[in-house]
């Protein structure tokens, strides 16, 4: 009989699928679960890893920690448990640098808090009524309904929160921050990227170095500046405070409800400005515009090298 003489591609998948069963073989899993009450705290503080938290009904955490390779079981985890405050570390050997693959998969009480901290990866979770606080040296941050503040951080990744019932304060050094519905007040900040909000019953901070920002409707005052985008935000309410939207690098546009006063001080640069509303008292020049609107009130600071538009709307 004739030896059969694999063909290179054929070798060369056989050869992975070895690896990939290698690999597996070599994947360690560590579970573990706490009796808490229905409010407590989660904390995690790791020094690499992504992190996934689910909600159920139970009074119950289950952790499940997967070092998915050999070198990630150079990683130390440890548990405690502090009356309803669970707390897991991942520790790695001092300066040890290397190709990590680890995964905290959580379930927790959905009227829990979250305190989570990892030096390398993701953070995920799903919808939850406590308060949170997610942190990650690089990585993407998600968040779904949320009933409480959420506050988050990442230094490179995209920010994305659903909604939330207490107030987000939300910054990445480079990244899109899309958000939802938020009935406190909203502070965003990117080093570069895009910034969307949709609906923010407090007061509104939107900070790029390099994108534009979308504001769909603030009750409160809004404060809004990117280097490099257009700027468009819609004020629902009068507000109690001053407003400030600039440009570097594009179109300011600001919607305006019925019978709001504020004070106007517009410069359009190159694009002029642009007004549906009757400015009383008004300086005009050809690129600004001063005075007062529905008989003044808070400052409305408006500035841009392409042009204002304030809008009726």
């Amino acid at each position: 009989m004739s030896a059969r003489i694999l063909s290179p591609l054929r070798v060369c998948g056989v050869l992975a699928a070895i690896a990939l069963v290698s690999g597996s073989a070599r994947a360690d899993v560590v579970e573990h679960t706490f009796d808490v009450s229905a409010t407590g705290t989660l904390e995690i503080d790791s020094d690499v890893g992504s992190i996934k938290v689910r909600t159920h009904d139970a009074p119950r955490v289950e952790v499940r920690v997967e070092r998915l390779n050999q070198k990630s079981q150079d990683l130390k985890v440890d548990f405690s448990q502090q009356g309803d405050t669970v707390r897991v570390t991942g520790d790695l050997p001092s300066h040890q640098n290397g190709n990590y693959q680890v995964r905290f998969e959580v379930m927790v009480p959905r009227t829990f808090s979250l305190d989570l901290n990892t030096a390398g990866g993701s953070i995920s979770i799903d919808d939850l009524d406590g308060e949170v606080r997610a942190q990650t040296a690089g990585g993407s941050l998600q968040f779904g309904h949320m009933g409480g503040r959420v506050w988050g951080n990442t230094a490179g990744g995209s920010i994305e929160l659903q909604n939330s019932r207490g107030d987000a304060d939300l910054s990445t050094a480079g990244g899109s921050i899309d958000v939802g519905d938020v009935a406190g007040e909203v502070r965003v900040k990117t080093a570069g990227g895009s910034i969307h909000i949709g609906r923010a019953d407090g007061s509104v901070s939107a900070r790029t170095s390099g994108g534009s920002i979308r504001i769909e409707e603030s009750v409160g005052a809004v404060s809004a500046s990117t280097s490099g985008g257009s700027i468009r935000a819609y004020i629902s309410r009068q507000p109690s405070g001053d407003s400030e939207l600039e440009t570097s690098g594009g179109e300011v546009t600001v919607l305006l409800a019925d019978g709001i006063g504020l004070n106007v001080e517009a410069n359009g640069g190159d694009g002029g400005v642009r007004s549906d509303f009757p400015i009383d008292g008004r300086t005009e020049s050809e690129h600004s515009l001063r005075g007062a609107l529905n008989g003044g009130g808070p400052r409305l600071y408006l500035r841009s090298s392409s042009g204002v538009d304030i809008e009726r709307h």
